[in-house]
């Protein structure tokens, strides 16, 4: 199959070309128009409906109406004097409240719009909610509809944010905005000029490195051009898939594939450049098409056991309780098989349509490179493995003593640049109860038939006044069936604070669970109730997903590799390297930044790259080791050979993708620093110490034993031929095909695909 697809694809390079080009173009058009209608962002509609805020969710939307893509606002409007409201300023926000009421907020319509976007267009509910206190201020509760994560609605609340405070302008008071779509698009709006800032110098960084390393800007920029084109397709891919099946996907899925696809397909592509360029260097008069040919057809071994791996890593997430990983899981999972596919097909084709002028305007092709770095370094390895691995082991041990007392932070951002929405949030909490703004729900159903009446709440009314921590009780509110009836929690704490999610998850649901009469169930929801119920779910999937990717992989690895010790070797490397990650994460941001832990997505975004892309780096130095050790020889030399030829690959692939992590570190979400920071240390342990140090230390020691049953190199030892290796010839060498000594090209032995390693 393999053979199949890259000879065909050097064959037709054009063709292919073109049919990826028209997918991908329609496919990426297809994706930025149906995505936010298979995405929903409600995190408590990805929790089973086991869990208590889930059940408490489904009241609400069962009993109450309460929409799943509801976005409330909270806005306060006070005086610009600071002063009290007067009973003339009450009238006037009340009628201006009734106004704003009957205005039809339409949605603005950028030039760069995609096409059949939603029209988020509506008349949003605005009403009085509570006074100060001290009556400073008025607080008005407002909803808009739709997803959150559409920049459609976004810009719909920038128009009713406007039209508001206009409104109340225009009466001499000021107006604040405060809730979870507010301040998504504060921080959307403050974060803008930074995070195209980021982006651009992940992207200069890895044309930067692709400058450097083939001193051709037509290398640097194919690889990222194709890569953009995969990705669309594969996002494509993925929309068409859930509009299929009506699964619905988180919003961050699309991006994470687009930093997952970028990843390996720069990764695939930089394996493929430097074997290609290597061997134009040993081969000078073969025809670049058959060059290409056989390159693509040995890489692509490798990269489709790299491939397979990270499916099948990805894949394991889809027996996850949490909805968010369930649906994450098969969507990479889809994503790297189209980055597969087109690794196979489209660039091959685009080596074979560049040829020799993919390097230009390089002369590297026309001289023997000097022993450089690699080589140097591969002699070292080759010479001290027990050293290394040693040395390897204490770093790694090292960091990974981080993980003593690990604790996960399932804060919701903060701590970077405050936004206008979180300073509307903390000039209503000195007066009100913290939770004014997002209260905390508990959810009252009839098991039986026969109505509510609000007497028979008074028990569980009073009982959760006396929790420390509830600065304010509502009275309940009944359904219009009077089955069911909620009362609404105000908390001294944030509501996004680890503080609340400990209350609700402790006394709160043990005062529900203790003084609901026997004949009503009760359930407590909002944002404290749906993330400590997340953290359990997340703790739950880790212990299940790691433990059965690890064995997925090690059998796909088995089979894959044909070995029974690689494996091991393989996967305890990358073990190692996503234990001493995380350690080394705890120890920055825990201990010595004492910070309440690691953000609790941290250990997947590791599992998805960290692990991934090790296991990548891996197999491809483990398949050129194997490749060396077909040679006769001394296994130590093998190993020394596959490190001056893979390791520069590898480390530039290493750089690019560590690089383009560090970027996100200088955001100013405290989450995203340490997902940046994390990721790109990962990536670099993999590089520069697991798949260059570590395994081919340990390939040194163990020798061919390494590839036991199938030990390579012991029974057949074939001659040298300009064909031997990969290893480049200088123009002055007895056996160069440029040496009068050499036997006419019409008589050298053809090359076989199976047995000449290139």
């Amino acid at each position: 199959m393999i053979r199949a697809l890259t000879g065909f694809s050097t064959r037709n390079p054009w063709k292919v070309i073109a049919v990826w080009a028209v997918l991908g173009m329609l496919l990426t058009v297809l994706s930025q128009t149906l995505i936010y209608r298979v995405t929903q962002t409600q995190t408590a509609d990805f929790l089973p409906k086991s869990y208590d805020s889930a059940a408490a969710m489904a009241i609400a939307h069962d009993r109450f109406g309460t929409k799943p893509d509801a976005n409330p606002v909270t806005i306060l409007v006070a005086r610009t004097d600071g002063r009290a409201l007067t009973p003339a300023d009450k009238e006037q926000i009340d009628a201006g409240a009734e106004r704003l009421s009957r205005l039809k907020v339409t949605m603005p319509k950028p030039k760069d719009a995609a096409p059949l976007q939603h029209d988020y267009s509506q008349i949003p509910q605005v009403g009085p909610a509570m006074t100060a206190p001290d009556g400073t201020f008025e607080l008005l509760s407002a909803n808009l509809t739709g997803n959150s994560a559409d920049p459609g609605l976004e810009s719909t609340f920038r128009a009713f944010r406007d039209n508001a405070r206009a409104e109340f302008a225009a009466q001499g008071l000021r107006a604040g905005f405060t809730g979870a779509l507010a301040d998504q698009v504060d921080s959307s709006d403050d974060g803008k000029t930074l995070s195209t800032i980021a982006s651009a110098c992940a992207v200069a960084l890895i044309v930067l490195l692709h400058v450097l390393v083939f001193r051709s800007l037509l290398a640097a920029l194919l690889p990222l051009i194709s890569v953009a084109l995969i990705s669309g397709v594969a996002s494509g891919a993925v929309v068409g898939t859930a509009l299929f099946t009506g699964i619905k996907l988180d919003p961050s899925v699309p991006s994470l594939i687009a930093v997952v696809l970028l990843g390996i397909g720069i990764d695939y592509f930089l394996f493929l450049m430097f074997r290609f360029r290597e061997q134009l260097r040993a081969h000078p008069g073969r025809h670049h098409r058959a060059t290409t040919a056989e390159v693509s057809q040995k890489v692509g071994t490798a990269v489709t056991s790299a491939a397979l791996t990270i499916v099948a890593a990805f894949a394991t997430l889809g027996v996850a309780s949490f909805g968010q990983f369930r649906v994450l899981g098969p969507a990479i999972a889809v994503s790297v098989l189209v980055m597969l596919l087109a690794s196979l097909t489209l660039m091959p084709a685009v080596l074979a349509a560049c040829g020799r002028k993919l390097f230009w305007p390089s002369r590297a092709l026309k001289a023997e490179p000097r022993e450089g770095t690699a080589a140097r370094f591969g002699n070292l390895v080759a010479r001290r493995p027990l050293t290394m691995v040693l040395a390897s082991l204490a770093l790694l041990g090292a960091l990974a003593g981080g993980l003593a007392g690990i604790k996960m932070d399932y804060g919701l951002g903060g701590g970077g640049p405050r936004t206008a929405s979180q300073n509307t949030a903390l000039e209503i909490s000195r007066a009100l109860p913290a939770g004014v703004a997002d209260p905390t729900s508990v959810y009252v159903e009839r098991k039986n038939a026969g109505p509510l009446s609000p007497g028979s709440l008074d028990g569980l009314t009073q009982h959760l006044t006396r929790v420390a921590g509830v600065g304010q009780v509502a009275k309940p509110v009944l359904s219009e069936d009077r089955q069911a009836a909620r009362i609404d929690l105000f908390l001294t704490a944030d509501p996004q604070s680890q503080q609340a999610r400990d209350l609700v998850s402790g006394p709160i649901r043990a005062a529900v669970a203790q003084s609901t009469p026997a004949d009503l169930t009760a359930h407590v929801g909002g944002t404290p109730a749906v993330f400590a119920d997340v953290s359990t779910a997340v703790d739950h999937d880790l212990r299940l997903v790691f433990p059965v990717a690890a064995v997925l992989i090690g059998v796909i690895l088995l089979l894959l590799l044909r070995s029974v010790l690689a494996p091991v070797v393989l996967m305890l490397s990358v073990g190692l390297g996503f234990a001493a990650t995380l350690g080394a994460a705890a120890l920055l941001f825990q201990h010595a930044m004492d910070k309440p832990g690691v953000n609790f997505t941290l250990p997947l975004v590791l599992f998805l790259f960290v692990v991934a892309l090790g296991t990548d780096y891996n197999i491809l130095i483990s398949d050129r080791i194997r490749e060396e050790m077909e040679h006769p020889g001394p296994p130590r030399a093998a190993v020394a050979r596959a490190l001056r030829h893979t390791a520069p690959a590898i480390t530039t692939a290493g750089l690019v993708l560590a690089g383009s992590f560090a970027s996100l570190a200088v955001t100013p979400q405290p989450s995203t620093q340490q997902i940046g920071f994390a990721t790109a240390l990962g990536i670099l342990l993999s590089a520069f110490l697991l798949s260059i140090v570590l395994v081919p230390a340990l390939a040194a020691i163990l020798g061919r034993s390494l590839w036991w049953p199938l030990r390579p190199g012991r029974t057949t030892a074939r001659p040298t031929s300009p064909h031997h290796t990969g290893t480049p010839r200088s123009p002055q060498s007895p056996q160069s095909p440029q040496s009068p000594q050499s036997p006419p090209r019409s008589q050298w032995p053809a090359p076989q695909h199976q047995d000449t390693y290139l």
